[in-house]
């Protein structure tokens, strides 16, 4: 089952249980999958490309939840936080951090890094070979990590 079809199923079901929050975040996730498949030439989706819209949507919600954690305003976070999570359910398995360290690591002495300096030159191909498989900013981080132990 596409994850289009999945989020249909889950949308039919949220009506029927007056979900009205689910809904909302699932019927975010159907226009933004739908506003793709017409923007393409035969109005199908991959799945690489259904998973990095599930991964903007939650980055969004989870960025507006801090957002409005700083601003004071709980009541409103506590409705982004609900949605992010709902659009977590669907987002592809994130790989740890341990698996994450192990290629940068492997990557770092492929490309023969010697230090921070190579930060530049070892991102790019990192980052295209773990792309929708982990977060950008932990993957950054270790990178730097790693870089500074050289």
């Amino acid at each position: 089952m596409s994850l289009t079809e999945q989020i249909n199923d889950d949308i039919k079901t949220a009506m029927k249980a007056r979900e009205k929050d689910k809904l909302a975040a699932l019927r975010d996730i159907k226009a933004k999958l739908l506003l793709e498949a017409t923007s393409g030439g035969d109005g199908s989706v991959s799945e690489e490309v259904e998973n990095k819209i599930v991964m903007k949507l939650y980055k969004q919600r989870m960025d507006t939840y801090d957002l409005y954690i700083k601003e004071g305003r709980e009541d409103l976070a506590v409705d982004e936080k609900f949605q992010a999570e709902v659009i977590g359910a669907y987002m592809p398995k994130m790989m740890s951090e341990d698996e994450v360290r192990a290629i940068v690591k492997s990557k770092l002495s492929e490309m023969g890094a010697a230090g921070p300096q190579d930060m530049g030159k070892v991102m790019g191909p990192i980052m295209g070979q773990l792309n929708g498989k982990a977060d950008g900013k932990l993957i950054s981080s270790l990178v730097k990590e790693e870089l500074g132990n050289l």
